[in-house]
């Protein structure tokens, strides 16, 4: 790790699971952080003793972070501004208390103004 953080939003990882190249490249040497919701999402359908092993492995490389008051206080700020998804709202909230750059496919997290984004492609 090179002290280059970045946080994911679900569909990172779920892209990262999928071998997708791109996402494994950009993710090379980062401190990969994750907020409890993307921990719960990734494991969120019905998994073989297999796929939960995978899920495992990469949950353990990354840094979860659970849900605190002053995120909370974000999160009630972000949903009286936007129109956004309780989840969404959450991983937002945490990307702008850590200061850690959101990634994430989800071109929806363009409207928050208070995000550093990174919007990726497929």
């Amino acid at each position: 790790m090179n002290g280059i953080r970045v946080l994911c939003d679900t569909n990172v990882l779920i892209q990262l699971l999928n071998d997708n190249v791109d996402v494994v490249e950009f993710l090379n040497e980062k401190n990969v952080f994750i907020s409890f919701i993307t921990e719960l999402e990734l494991y969120g359908k019905h998994l073989t003793p297999l796929e939960m092993k995978i899920i495992d492995s990469l949950v353990d490389d990354c840094i979860v972070i659970d849900l605190i008051q002053p995120i909370k206080k974000i999160v009630v700020q972000l949903k009286q501004k936007y129109t956004i998804k309780l989840p969404d709202a959450i991983i937002a909230a945490t990307s702008i208390y850590y200061d850690v750059p959101l990634a994430t496919f989800d071109s929806d997290f363009q409207n928050i103004e208070e995000l550093k984004l990174i919007l990726l492609k497929l």
